[in-house]
Order: structure tokens, then C-alpha cells, then sequence
């Protein structure tokens, strides 16, 4: 429900894509995708934020990756994923509305046009029109899932630059967790076990920050265990390259979801 006055145009228009789209949205399994980072697009009425379309194609406009690597994994995972329809330069959904990169003015050094000199009305568009409804339908899916299955798993994908601020990332990956570590202590054991893997935990960022909200925002919920999964951009720049990592995820997680007791289709 949005909070704006009938004299107040709407951020989207009415023929505008959603703000989330489902991916195998039947999933029998006990597992809950969310791709958060997933697209580049921003509403026609921001006029791209003032950044050219190859700009928004960077790490900063998306997760490079992410959404392909996400859908295998929803595949052999047989579960639902949500995927994010916004930049997360419109209004970052991992992040509390309150965060100071919630809508960042500048990242990895590129400023923003279109985020500066904000009114509290245009943040609360973006918030109502996209971050709430996006939180909503995760929610939903939760809820289906724990009404289908004692236990349930809600993981987070994300993929990060092999550099930002002008730092190297060495990990190929990494496990994020804030106070729920059921899923990410025996996922990172099981990760460190491949001898070729770099495998970072709380890496490349540090969940416990306030940079996890999507897995933050369910974490009272007993039977749900959460995690969050990032894997370096430069290794998924193929078929091949997302393909191969499903497999890999789907291995390791598959075997750490029945250590837990959650249910998956594969």
C-alpha cells in the first residue's frame, strides 16, 4: 500500500514491468531463493539515474551473473526464487530503508546523478512501490513454505566484483551470515573441504554490518534457517562458468539442507 496523495504521480507507470518476477514458482522443496541484485532496470520516470546503460551494465547496476546462476540452482533445488526487477541503484533491497547505502549517491567511485537531493516523498515511492513490494512477496513465500514443511531454508544469492574500491577480492566465494549461522557453519566446512576454492566467511562484506536485510528480516522464525552466497563475478562469465557452480552449490547445499532436515527436490 503506497502512502502517496492522489495528486502525487507514481514512480511506475501502469504498464511498467513489476518490481519482482517468480522463477518456478510451484517449487516443491523447502527452500526459498531470492536474487535481490538480479536486473539493471530503473523506472522510465528516473530516466536511468543519469547513468548510461553501460554503466548500468557494471557490477554496481547488478550482480553480474547472479540471476542465471540462481535459476540452475532453483531448478535442481526444485525451489521457488524471487527475482529483484530494479537496479539495486533504485533502491537497494538488502539493505534497511534507513541505511545510508539504502539509495546510494555514489558506488565504487561513480556518482549517481539520480540519487542526489532526494525528497523524503521520492524515497518513500521508492520504498513503497518497489522495496515493500518485493519484501512482501518474499514474506509470502516464507509463509507458503512453512505451512508445507517443518523446516525451511531462505538463501540469499549474490555476486560481488573481483575489485571495489580499489581492493582485490581473492575469494571465488563467499558465506555470509549475521546471528543465524545453522546453514552457513557446516556450508562454509563443507565449501573448505574443495582444495581449488578460496572460500571466504563473512567475505567480501560482513553480514553482521546491517548488510544482510532480507535474511535479517526472517530471522525469528525458528523452523527458517537462512544464508547468504556470493560468488565472484569473473567465474560466472560463461554457460559453462554458472553451470559448473550450480552443480557445485547444489552438491554442498543439498547435503547441508538434509543435515537440517530441509526438504529439496533433487
Amino acid at each position: 500500500m503506497t502512502h502517496q496523495s492522489p495528486e502525487t504521480p507514481p514512480l511506475l507507470d501502469a504498464d511498467e514491468q513489476p518490481p519482482y518476477f517468480h522463477y518456478n514458482p510451484d517449487g516443491q522443496s523447502g527452500v526459498v531463493l531470492v536474487c535481490d541484485h538480479a536486473r539493471n532496470a530503473t523506472p522510465r520516470s528516473l530516466a536511468g539515474l543519469g547513468l548510461s546503460s553501460e554503466v548500468l551494465a557494471t557490477h554496481i547496476g547488478l550482480d553480474i551473473g547472479c540471476e542465471h546462476l540462481s535459476k540452475k540452482i532453483a531448478d535442481k533445488l526444485d525451489s521457488v526464487l524471487l527475482i529483484a526487477g530494479f537496479s539495486r541503484l533504485v533502491i537497494d533491497l538488502n539493505r534497511p530503508p534507513d541505511h545510508p547505502t539504502s539509495i546510494p549517491t555514489q558506488s565504487d567511485g561513480v556518482d549517481i546523478p539520480g540519487n542526489h537531493s532526494l525528497s523524503a516523498r521520492d524515497r518513500r515511492q521508492r520504498i513503497d512501490e518497489i522495496f515493500t513490494p518485493y519484501h512482501e512477496a518474499v514474506a509470502a513465500k516464507l509463509k507458503q513454505a512453512c505451512e508445507h514443511h517443518k523446516r525451511v531454508a531462505l538463501i540469499s544469492m549474490h555476486s560481488f566484483t573481483p575489485q571495489m574500491d580499489g581492493q582485490a577480492r581473492p575469494w571465488h566465494i563467499g558465506i555470509l551470515w549475521n546471528r543465524d549461522q545453522r546453514l552457513s557453519e557446516p556450508l562454509l566446512e563443507s565449501l573448505r573441504r574443495e582444495p581449488d576454492l578460496c572460500v571466504g566467511d563473512n567475505q567480501p562484506y560482513d553480514a553482521r554490518d546491517h548488510l544482510g536485510y532480507t535474511v535479517d528480516a526472517y530471522d525469528e522464525i525458528q523452523r527458517l534457517a537462512q544464508v547468504m552466497i556470493e560468488v565472484r563475478q569473473d567465474l560466472l562469465t560463461t554457460t559453462e562458468d554458472v553451470s559448473w557452480w550450480a552443480d557445485l552449490l547444489t552438491a554442498h547445499l543439498t547435503q547441508v539442507l538434509d543435515g537440517w532436515g530441509v526438504s529439496v527436490g533433487c
